[in-house]
């Protein structure tokens, strides 16, 4: 299923590392932890049991037969969540694909207004759904995008209620009222928060309409939930993930690289951004105390930013903590045809395949960073499927959790973005 190996955190000096008895916790210790968790009432962990939520989304799925292309307007956490299913369930090259036996997902994380304009040329309007993700229905920007798609939809003489789906609170804001008003259909959006809601309606409706395999995905973070909810230390990764990350910040490592080795996998990295720096970077502690925590994340991709910022993480300052992503079968095998028997310097490469190259480059860039006294762990998976990519996604947001427990703050909420929101609203009702 999937491993996380800390050797590594464990090779380097002891002023940067770790040492095997830190991830241990008594059952006690476990439990009065899982208890405080409970206290917080948060659905992320539980609404993976929903299996009927499937069926709702595909019995209103079933309503739009002749859709070609779907289009999530969101941001932030109704947006990156389905990025990243889009981007490892889905071929890497899928919108340059000629044969689509599903709809065409575009996600619109922005509002930059070349976005908005260059949307449509590669979408048939008569033949679009707009998902419009939003819990509370006044963020901005799928507000904006919101009023902007149902005005063409207007201008072409097309039924709203046939191309535009709400994503929304099931029981107050703005778009659950003009649901109510204009007959524009709506799917609940889950009981969760934003950044959460990947395993909710908000990513399994785009998922659904694109053909992902949303059973195993539930499955596999049911079982990843499963172990979350354990009393063995030896068993819950979410506890041993986030009790590296939080002594090591208080070592100095404030800075947290996620560097997956799949090219699938690569929006996993910008997914784990959001959850981590929103949830973790607060400036109180649940009491009020001041403290301004938290763990500042950065993306790589490997084998790409070895050559981009390996420099960097070896020879500059140790105040990171790296998190390689690791997957056992990538693809089949694809060998690596020796062309230059005759020269010397490629001799190196007889006998290679992609797949050999790039596991050899992870471990041979892991053991650099040890050497460098750079503390590193692996996150290890079999495959990039619909069930490993459910297992991270609930390992990352249970870690999440124990990490609002270890810095006693409030891991769920963000006042830091509301007041820029607030702001923006100000400033643009002035303008």
């Amino acid at each position: 299923m999937l491993s996380i190996d800390f050797k590594n955190t464990f090779k380097v000096a002891k002023q940067h590392g770790l040492a095997q008895k830190d991830l241990q916790a008594s059952k006690k210790d476990l439990q009065n932890l899982l208890s405080d968790v409970h206290s917080r009432n948060q659905n992320f962990y539980s609404i993976v049991d929903d299996t009927d939520e499937l069926k709702r989304i595909a019995e209103v799925a079933s309503h739009y037969k002749d859709i070609l292309h779907v289009v999530v307007c969101g941001i932030g956490g109704s947006a990156l969540g389905t990025i990243c299913l889009q981007r490892s369930l889905q071929h890497l090259f899928q919108e340059q694909r000629k044969s689509k036996k599903v709809p065409q997902l575009y996600i619109l994380d922005n509002i930059d207004p070349t976005m908005m304009v260059e949307i449509l040329d590669v979408i048939d309007l008569p033949k679009t759904l707009f998902l419009i993700v939003s819990k509370s229905g006044t963020t901005p920007e799928p507000i904006s995008q919101y009023m902007y798609f149902k005005n063409l939809i207007k201008k072409a003489k097309l039924n709203p209620e046939k191309h535009i789906l709400f994503i929304t609170d099931p029981e107050k804001g703005v778009l659950r009222e003009i649901h109510e008003r204009e007959g524009i259909p709506m799917v609940p959006h889950g009981p969760v928060g934003g950044r959460f809601s990947v395993l909710s309606s908000v990513g399994l409706t785009p998922a659904t309409f694109a053909g992902m395999d949303t059973k195993s995905l539930l499955k596999g973070a049911r079982d990843m939930r499963d172990l979350f909810l354990s009393t063995d230390a030896k068993k819950n990764l979410p506890f041993q993930l986030a009790r590296a990350q939080y002594l090591l910040e208080k070592k100095g490592k404030t800075i947290n690289v996620m560097m997956p080795y799949a090219q699938k996998l690569a929006f996993m990295a910008d997914w784990y951004r959001q959850l981590l720096a929103e949830s973790i970077g607060k400036e109180k502690t649940r009491s009020g105390k001041m403290v301004n925590v938290g763990i500042t994340p950065v993306k790589a991709l490997g084998t790409t930013d070895q050559h981009s910022q390996a420099q960097l993480y070896n020879e500059g300052p140790k105040d990171k903590l790296i998190m390689v992503l690791a997957v056992k079968n990538l693809h089949k095998t694809v060998p690596i045809p020796m062309l230059h028997k005759e020269l010397p310097e490629l001799q190196y490469m007889k006998g290679a395949s992609f797949n050999k190259l790039i596991d050899v480059e992870r471990i041979a860039t892991c053991n650099a960073y040890t050497k460098y006294d750079v503390p590193n762990l692996t996150i290890h998976i079999d495959t990039v499927d619909a069930y490993h990519v459910g297992a991270l996604f609930m390992l990352f947001e249970a870690s999440i959790a124990f990490l609002g427990e270890f810095y006693n703050i409030d891991a769920f909420n963000q006042p830091g973005v509301e007041l820029a929101k607030n702001l923006t609203r100000k400033n643009l009702s002035r303008a």
